[in-house]
C-alpha cells in the first residue's frame, strides 16, 4: 500500500473515531449534569436504575472510542516505521482490502482467524 494512502486512510479514521470520543463525552456530560438534579435514591427511584445504566453505557462507548485512537495512532507511528503492512503475529503482509477495511488492524487475516473467540 502507498504510504500516501495508508496515512490518508488512518487519518479519516481517526477523524471520525475523534467526532464519535466528542459527541459520546458531551453526551456523557449531559447525563451527570441532568443526575444531579435527580434524587441520588437509585433504589425508590423509578428513573436512577434507567439512569445508571445509561451513564456506565454511554461511558463504555467513549472508553471505546478512546482506545480506538490510541490503535489509530500506533498505526501512524507502524507508517512511519514502515511496518504498517506487517502482521506483528506472523511477520506476513496484512491485505490491502484489510488495511482498508480496519486501518489500525496489526493483524493479518490468518492470525484473526486463529485468535481464540
Amino acid at each position: 500500500m502507498d504510504e500516501r494512502l495508508a496515512v490518508e486512510l488512518i487519518a479519516r479514521a481517526r477523524a471520525e473515531a475523534a467526532r464519535l470520543a466528542g459527541a459520546l463525552a458531551r453526551q456523557r456530560d449531559g447525563i451527570v449534569a441532568a443526575s444531579e438534579f435527580t434524587s441520588n435514591d437509585d433504589e425508590h427511584d423509578p428513573e436512577g436504575v434507567t439512569i445508571a445504566f445509561e451513564r456506565a453505557q454511554v461511558q463504555a462507548l467513549l472508553r471505546q472510542a478512546q482506545d480506538d485512537l490510541a490503535d489509530l495512532d500506533r498505526a501512524a507511528g507502524r507508517v512511519r516505521a514502515g511496518v504498517y503492512e506487517t502482521c506483528e503475529r506472523c511477520g506476513e503482509s496484512i491485505a490491502e482490502d484489510r488495511l482498508v477495511a480496519l486501518p489500525a488492524t496489526r493483524i493479518c487475516i490468518t492470525c484473526a482467524n486463529k485468535a481464540p473467540r
